[in-house]
């Protein structure tokens, strides 16, 4: 076994690798670019060493930065994560040249599975069942938008080197091939440094389902079962499982040995994923499954499949690399219970899924499952790379169990000021259709109105809210110290007077109740009062409690059901099923859709302009598109807020703006800016 690892990425996949490696007895080497410094996966390794700066492109994706560093530590052996370079065939083979371990499949391997037309040429012809689809060469937008006709509509663009959702588009209409075509190939060669395509037939009702697969340098080749991946929003998988629900002995069979087949037929050796599409219309049958590719990596989802066979696959990858034969034969790995698997991220469903950037001033994950995150209290979100702040896994007997812990482990994480996916993916996990394995990757954008809008918060974090700000907030001014101004109980001729709190200008009652006054008779009890945040923010720490009527004492447990939440700087920061509610004890002094409503359309976050669709003086009408901004490794499109004129565009392609940057001005003065990912 070798002595020390050097891992070739960031974030959670860093740290798990850590891990394993520490667990063994390993040295770990870590890089990272300026915009890590100081993050966790740097702290945790035995060494670690900068690699270049913010960009990926300057930084994690160049392999000869990564050689160096190792020749520097003495690394003997590489691991390159999932994304960045754990793909690149290339960069494989330069490693082995440099006489270092590999901790992945052959070179070769990667090459034959890394374009996906080629992929599926191969796989035909050694008897594994292909998607059907065009796979030409021809690249030409005429030949593509003629193959699309013949093949029907809806139809699926995919790039040949993509992954991770990039570069795929759903196209339902003839008269939108044109455009997604465009920004298919203008985000995969942005990803991937190959913008070629290639054009599926759509399946009715697809189900993603993939095959851990693992081979080593002595001929064994096996599975580990499957995961179902299909709920997904972009093609960007969500929650993840395993086993798939719904899958029998016979249709098992058929899968697992299709993964097999296909590995054998690269010799395949380390750990990868045969991907499939199913054809879920009348259940899940042998017959109705097709390939896609195979992902010659390890995936982000790895842990469920961990979790159902007790296998540590990061040490088998160890093992393998090492020249070690499989730790076990097929006979010997075997199901046990169900894993589920859900995606943190830092984004706002409420506003499109729109990525949300910024320090972490408050973050507290559940300890009811496992957690791999690639963050702690006090770092950044940045713009640079995937928003995935951490992945939650539960584990049960029975997929209800899993189910039902890790809705209950998503409500109760804890982000602020960070917006986050929390409650989208308890609301994903708490539909019935979920529960009742109706799924599909369609799932999600079927009912995306009722999992993505936020709820108003319950009367119960209203209440504990005003507690706490009439509490423990001084008033500002001598009219605000008026006791007429606080009299919740306070009756002339009507009913008594409730405590008002505020988001943004959206006022609410808490229920009537002994709120007041002020610093007496509080019904909000501060822990930690005085404490510091992450930000250097001033925190407290609240819950509210019942009180015994006959006196002033609160007692019982914090409840976060009863509300509990963070003072943070006159702000009372409620948290209540995954969901983040900030109030405030008065309303914004002024109008918060002002900014909104004048025509300008800003930059909602960092990013880099890639096309503009309007000139000054372009009649636009509401939701028209006026320009593409690229951020966090995906496109997003600023449209028309309502109907116009534009009279100033301040941007070109190729610019890189800032948050809040001022891009188009439309002659309206009324609406809402609209930001929507590109379709």
């Amino acid at each position: 076994m070798f002595r020390s690892v050097l891992v070739a990425n960031r974030g959670e996949i860093a740290r798990r690798v850590f891990r394993t490696a520490r667990a063994m007895g390993i040295a770990t080497v870590a890089v990272y670019s300026d915009a890590d410094a100081s993050a966790p996966h740097v702290r945790e390794a035995d060494k670690a060493v900068r690699i270049g700066p913010a960009p990926a492109l300057e930084s994690y994706l160049r392999g000869d930065a990564v050689l160096a560093v190792a020749r520097e530590t003495g690394a003997q052996a590489i691991h390159p994560g999932y994304g960045f370079l754990s793909e690149n065939a290339d960069f494989a083979q330069s490693v082995i040249d440099a006489g270092l371990i590999w901790i992945g499949p052959p070179p070769a391997a990667i090459r034959a599975m890394g374009l996906k037309d080629a992929a599926k040429k191969l796989l035909s012809a050694a008897g594994v069942p292909v998607t059907p689809g065009y796979l030409g060469e021809d690249q030409s937008p005429s030949r593509l938008a003629r193959e699309a006709d013949a093949i029907g509509f809806p139809v699926l663009i995919k790039a040949v080197a993509g992954g991770g959702g990039k570069g795929m588009r759903k196209v339902g209409r003839r008269e939108d091939f044109a455009a997604a075509l465009e920004s298919c190939r203008r985000e995969a060669a942005a990803s991937f440094g190959d913008d070629r395509v290639l054009l599926e037939t759509w399946v009715t009702r697809p189900r993603h389902i993939e095959v851990q697969v693992f081979g080593d340098g002595h001929g064994n080749v096996v599975h580990l079962f499957e995961r179902d991946c299909s709920l997904q929003r972009r093609h960007q998988k969500v929650i993840e499982e395993a086993p798939a629900p719904g899958m029998d002995a016979t249709t098992r069979a058929a899968i697992t040995a299709a993964a097999v087949k296909a590995a054998r037929a690269v010799n395949y050796v380390g750990a990868g994923t045969v991907e499939f599409i199913a054809d879920a219309s009348a259940g899940l049958k042998a017959d109705r499954i097709w390939f896609m590719e195979m992902n010659t990596r390890l995936q982000v989802e790895h842990p469920v499949t961990e979790a159902v066979t007790g296998v540590d696959l990061v040490e088998w990858q160890f093992r393998v690399a090492a020249g070690e034969a499989l730790p076990q034969t097929q006979d010997q790995i075997v199901l046990s219970g169900h894993a589920i698997e859900a995606r943190l991220y830092a984004e706002n469903p409420a506003n499109g899924f729109l990525p949300s950037t910024g320090m972490l001033t408050h973050l507290r994950f559940p300890t009811t499952v496992r957690v791999d995150t690639a963050v702690d209290e006090g770092c950044a979100v940045t713009p640079f790379y995937d928003p995935m702040i951490a992945k939650l896994i539960a584990h049960g007997d029975t997929r209800d169990a899993a189910a039902a812990r890790l809705a209950s482990a998503c409500g109760s994480v804890e982000v602020w000021p960070v917006k986050t996916n929390a409650a989208f993916l308890a609301r994903c996990l708490d539909h019935p259709d979920f529960r009742a394995a109706d799924i599909d990757t369609g799932f999600i954008e079927a009912r995306l109105e009722s999992l993505a809008a936020q709820p108003d918060p319950s009367s119960d974090t209203a209440s504990a809210a005003a507690a706490a700000l009439t509490s423990f907030i001084d008033p500002c001014t001598d009219e605000e110290r008026s006791p007429w101004l606080h009299a919740a109980g306070l009756r002339l001729n009507g009913p008594a007077a409730r405590a008002r709190v505020y988001i943004g200008d959206r006022a609410f009652e808490a229920p009537e109740g002994p709120l007041l006054p002020l610093r007496e008779k509080v019904s909000a009890k501060p822990t930690d009062e005085g404490s510091r945040g992450a930000a250097g923010l001033q925190t407290s720490r609240f819950a509210q409690r019942p009180r015994d009527p006959s006196s002033d004492l609160l007692r019982g447990p914090p409840s976060p059901a009863r509300g509990e939440g963070l003072l943070i700087d006159g702000t009372a920061v409620m948290f209540e099923a995954g969901e983040t509610y900030a109030f405030t004890a008065r309303p914004p002094t002024t109008g918060l859709a002002a900014a909104a409503g004048d025509g300008a359309i800003r930059a909602p976050m960092p990013g880099k302009i890639v096309a503009v669709a309007v000139a000054a003086g372009d009649m636009v009408k509401r939701g028209q598109a006026l320009l593409i901004l690229e951020a966090m490794k995906m496109e997003h499109t600023l449209t028309a807020p309502f109907d116009g004129t534009v009279t100033a565009v301040n941007a070109a392609v190729g610019d890189q703006v800032r948050e809040g940057t001022g891009l188009v001005m439309v002659d309206a003065h009324s609406g809402t800016v609209v930001v929507s990912p590109a379709s």
